[in-house]
């Protein structure tokens, strides 16, 4: 799937760019393959248009913001509110600009300290609510505002996937000598998407102990890993000492092959407990070596599992599950899956029974039911 050709994937939204850089100026942002600028306005609040002058098309991103809160087109001096019209035209003086001097804006909200963009007048949903958000037990540690030269959707993926924690974290908290993964159990939630649960054994050697809470060598840890569609998931971990690491990531979207990573941290300690530089050091190693690996996969990630372009194995129920919904939203929107013609369609014999149980979806309870079944591990 190529995501910027979906044009569903538009109603959502997405973290952009903290509100710390707004103070700076203007700041351009390539979001779905459009060209935006966000700024804030005299309140303080984020604003967010196209990044055109609609006279000559300059880019608004290299003017300034005003004092009442309007962006400034430095080449002829344009100025534009947060709804896009225009409000003066030097050239003509005090008189009133045309009102359809106006350039296309788009809805833009502060949350979490990011401004955050859906680029359609009509979301599907509203910006996800995290639990730790304003807990007075918790603080927030801003992680990672950087960009990756891989697919959102396989930062999501690998989010859920227990498989590669052995191989891919081998320098860090994985054991490649233990490759077989423990599966977690999946969950309905509400919104029609899922987490899920596990606990996982990890090697506390190679790590900053005083980060985990945890002594010794070998420690337990429990997760909740939930899914908010298309490209945000949050990871609450349980460790047996009773802190909590919650990580929030966001892969928004730039272009089909490139996305911005938002990452942050919620904590149930203080700064005076484990200062933020090493809460954010524990999770550059993970980042630094999911990265490597994401960045070599193809970007075009293909969600209709019918067209047999990739082959999976039973712990990729969760990733099984993510296309699964993903594809069910171009259905729901009357969209076809749009992707390259590069992909090998995989039919051999021994492999068709498999296939079957690729096509039909994960079933699942409901959030207070059973663990998932899964066609493909029927022993979760």
């Amino acid at each position: 799937m190529l995501i910027t050709k979906q044009a569903v994937f538009k109603r959502f939204w997405y973290p952009i760019v903290p509100m710390e850089m707004l103070k700076e100026g203007p700041q351009p942002f390539t979001l779905m393959g459009e060209s935006i600028v966000l700024w804030a306005d005299n309140e303080g609040a984020p604003r967010a248009a196209i990044d055109r002058c609609c006279h000559r098309m300059a880019k608004l991103s290299i003017g300034w913001v005003d004092t009442d809160g309007c962006i400034t087109c430095p080449y002829h001096g344009w100025r534009f509110d947060g709804s896009g019209q225009c409000r003066s035209v030097p050239q003509i003086g005090d008189k009133v600009p045309n009102h359809q001097l106006k350039i296309k804006a788009y809805l833009c909200e502060e949350k979490y300290g990011y401004a955050w963009v859906c680029l359609s007048d009509d979301p599907i949903s509203g910006i996800p609510e995290f639990e730790e958000a304003g807990d007075p037990d918790f603080r927030q540690v801003f992680e990672f505002y950087e960009t990756w030269d891989c697919a959102s959707m396989r930062l999501m993926e690998n989010s859920f996937d227990a498989a590669h924690i052995a191989f891919v974290h081998k320098d860090s908290f994985g054991d490649i000598n233990k490759p077989v993964p423990e599966l977690g159990k999946l969950y309905k939630t509400e919104n029609g998407s899922f987490y899920m649960l596990n606990k996982n054994r990890v090697d506390n050697t190679k790590v900053d102990r005083s980060v985990t809470g945890e002594d010794d060598d070998v420690t337990y840890r429990t997760t909740r890993t939930d899914y908010y569609p298309p490209v945000i998931r949050k990871s609450k971990i349980h460790y047996p000492g009773g802190l909590i690491h919650s990580i929030v990531t966001c892969a928004t979207p730039i272009a089909d092959g490139t996305m911005q990573l938002c990452q942050w941290v919620y904590r149930n300690d203080t700064e005076e407990d484990v200062p933020a530089e090493k809460v954010v050091a524990f999770d550059r190693i993970v980042t630094i070596e999911d990265r490597h690996i994401l960045e070599s996969c193809d970007p075009d990630v293909p969600i209709d599992q019918s067209r047999r372009a990739e082959l999976h194995m039973a712990s990729d129920r969760p990733g099984m599950l993510i296309r699964n919904i993903l594809m069910e939203l171009l259905k729901e929107n009357g969209e076809q899956e749009v992707y390259g013609d590069h992909f090998i369609q995989y039919e051999t014999p021994e492999n068709i029974e498999y296939r079957k149980n690729e096509v039909d979806p994960v079933k699942m309870p409901e959030e207070t039911g059973k663990p998932a079944s899964s066609p493909v591990d029927k022993s979760v």
